[in-house]
């Protein structure tokens, strides 16, 4: 299924990046299809490294060489360029969309490196490819997030395994090559969750700061951790978490919103959501973008179904606040999907946020359905051994 979701983008997809994606991805997954069918005892783990090789690295690098990417890298790298100018990233009379900064000033982080090598060794200067930094970001984060919660009784590899399939699937290995820009939000908000689920309210809390200082989509996960922490390790938890998190966003943004709050307000906010002065090209016939275009009752119908939806979850969260990582993942993957088919501008893409947040807490909770062959052996060998009483001893 995989090969053949790839394959439809060197025909249907008109973005460049997308069918240089799906070229080398089809490829990767048909002789991944191949290694498993082959090789018995080896064939699951050489499919995986195959299917990485040919969903993300060739593609990966090749784009980072020729310099196609989606638009969003670009504008992360000029972003970084000018935090280091003007102390903002934002420019002040902006004159096409892609000069837009849609983003909360987080993000200019990715664009730092770029920044920092643009007059440098031209070789060099692939290092500053704000994707980079961001998968970096991202896998860090998914590490960190396994090392909170343990190996679960997995056989040694397994965990590795799991997250090399995660890395390969579609779901990670085309935003990874083509633009990378949501997923250090996506793996701020697993770790973040893990440290919650874990009983770390100020590490958590310091987790989703970063994550809301990138993109307001982040500030939904607030609630659903402030519920976890409630329910798991008390109000007073909740409170320190989420404490922490206002806090360090609000340390994040004030710079901008001081140096340049009318277009921090026009660019993040106004933007996004289809009231700014360029048109959003975050345009795909998702439910609330097909009420904006009916003109402006179907944008304040979008917005009020929108505020319904957020109202429903926050009740729910209250209601039956969620007990562990998969329940909190689930709760905000709703949250998210929910205001994303909503906004009166959104894109298909975006619903990989919320699918990759069910399935990596699946994942990472999950445990090994099998045990490991010495932990079988010492079970059988303590079931055999005869309990001695009295003088038999």
């Amino acid at each position: 299924m995989a090969a053949v979701w790839a394959a439809a983008f060197p025909v249907v997809s008109s973005l460049g990046p997308h069918r240089v994606w799906g070229a080398s991805a089809c490829v990767g997954y048909l002789c991944a299809a191949v290694a498993v069918l082959s090789w018995r005892s080896l064939g699951r783990a050489v499919s995986v490294w195959i299917a990485g090789i040919g969903a993300v690295l060739v593609p990966l690098v090749v784009l980072v060489l020729t310099g196609g990417a989606q638009s969003e890298v670009g504008v992360v790298e000029r972003a970084g360029l000018l935090t280091v100018r003007q102390g903002t990233p934002y420019l002040a009379d902006p004159q096409a969309v892609v000069e837009v900064t849609p983003y909360l000033p987080g993000m200019a982080l990715f664009g730092l490196p770029g920044a920092v090598v643009a007059d440098g060794w031209e070789p060099l200067r692939y290092l500053g490819d704000a994707r980079l930094w961001c998968a970096a970001a991202f896998l860090g984060c998914l590490w960190a997030a396994g090392r909170v919660l343990g190996a679960r009784a997995r056989p040694r590899g397994t965990g590795q395994l799991v997250g090399a399939a995660l890395i390969a699937s579609p779901v990670v290995a085309l935003p990874l090559a083509v633009s990378g820009v949501d997923l250090p939000l996506t793996g701020l908000l697993c770790l973040a969750l893990a440290l919650a689920a874990r009983h770390r309210p100020v590490a958590a809390g310091l987790a989703l700061a970063l994550a809301c200082s990138l993109k307001w989509t982040a500030w939904p996960a607030l609630a659903v951790v402030a519920a976890l922490l409630a329910h798991r390790a008390g109000l007073g938890a909740a409170l320190r978490g989420t404490g922490v998190a206002v806090a360090g966003t609000v340390l994040a943004v004030l710079p901008s919103a001081l140096l340049a709050p009318g277009p921090l307000i026009e660019q993040v906010f106004a933007f996004p959501t289809g009231r700014g002065e360029w048109e959003t090209p975050a345009a795909s016939p998702l439910p609330g973008r097909l009420l904006a275009d009916l003109g402006p009752f179907g944008w304040y119908a979008a917005m009020t179904l929108l505020a319904a939806g957020g109202v429903a979850v926050a009740v729910s969260l209250w209601v039956r606040p969620p007990a562990g990582l998969v329940p909190a993942a689930d709760r905000l993957a709703v949250g998210l999907c929910t205001a994303f088919l909503l906004a009166p501008a959104g894109r298909f893409g975006y619903l990989a946020l919320p699918v990759l947040l069910s399935v990596w807490a699946r994942l990472a909770e999950a445990p090994s359905r099998v045990a490991p062959a010495r932990s079988r052996v010492v079970a059988a060998g303590s079931a055999a051994r005869p309990v001695l009483v009295g003088g038999d001893r």
